[in-house]
């Protein structure tokens, strides 16, 4: 993925967040707030794409035939993660890895990074996740993942318990810090606050999916019923 495209998505980023700090209504904030956190999940994505390095043939595994197999490592970059008082969990989906013994499925943990290693699925020498610098330190021996149908299941063990992590890494945290500060020092009366909002809006109508023109309807007609109140009211 090109440079330019890191910058583009980064550029749409600040925007929504401009407008989200000019939006007046709940559910607007809401959905502008969802649209964020889309394009910083694929920003957040793109960029470690573009810093590692690109899946690489490794030399073929020797067989009694004539004909060699290619075999293939490859790198990892989506998953989901959620938290509870104790544990982080983090989700990673990998169609098959199911039914793979489970000394295939392991990870490599310390305190404040963790990797994943899967082992001869599909063809595949080895799938890697690597998590750098996670935002607080993990307990390694209370630490456990688990081979669930099409995905497994990290349990990083907090050291800290009962606290809630706002990010997944500090990598993270800090480019929200940064983010935040910037705003705070740029002029938000160089645009009509009602009529990017509007645009904004029709733009993620037109592109969304329907769980996302479902919202926007709603928050329409809701803040047209709100208007028509209020006039009833004079």
């Amino acid at each position: 993925m090109s440079e330019s495209k890191i910058n583009e998505l980064k550029g749409d980023i600040d925007e929504l967040n401009l407008l989200l700090k000019q939006a007046k209504r709940k559910r607007v904030q809401d959905l502008l707030s969802v649209e964020v956190r889309k394009l910083e999940t694929e920003w957040i994505s793109l960029r470690d794409s573009a810093s590692s390095a690109t899946p690489m043939d490794v030399s073929p595994i020797p067989t009694t035939s004539t004909v060699q197999e290619k075999r293939y490592q490859v790198k990892l970059n989506g998953y989901g993660w959620d938290q509870s008082d104790k544990y982080i969990k983090v989700f990673v989906t990998l169609k098959n890895v199911h039914n793979l013994p489970k000394e295939q499925v392991y990870c490599k943990l310390t305190d404040k990074s963790m990797e994943l290693i899967v082992e001869n699925l599909d063809n595949k020498d080895r799938y890697t996740l690597v998590i750098n610098k996670l935002l607080e330190p993990i307990n390694v021996g209370e630490s456990h993942w688990k081979q669930k149908t099409d995905m497994v299941v990290i349990f990083l063990a907090k050291q800290n318990p009962m606290s809630k992590w706002s990010h997944m890494t500090e990598i993270e945290r800090k480019f929200e810090d940064q983010r935040s500060n910037r705003f705070k020092n740029d002029d938000l009366d160089k645009k009509d606050p009602q009529e990017s909002i509007m645009s904004l809006m029709k733009n993620m109508y037109e592109t969304g999916d329907d769980e996302m023109k479902r919202m926007i309807s709603k928050a329409w007609y809701e803040g047209q019923q709100k208007k028509k109140d209020s006039t009833i009211d004079l």
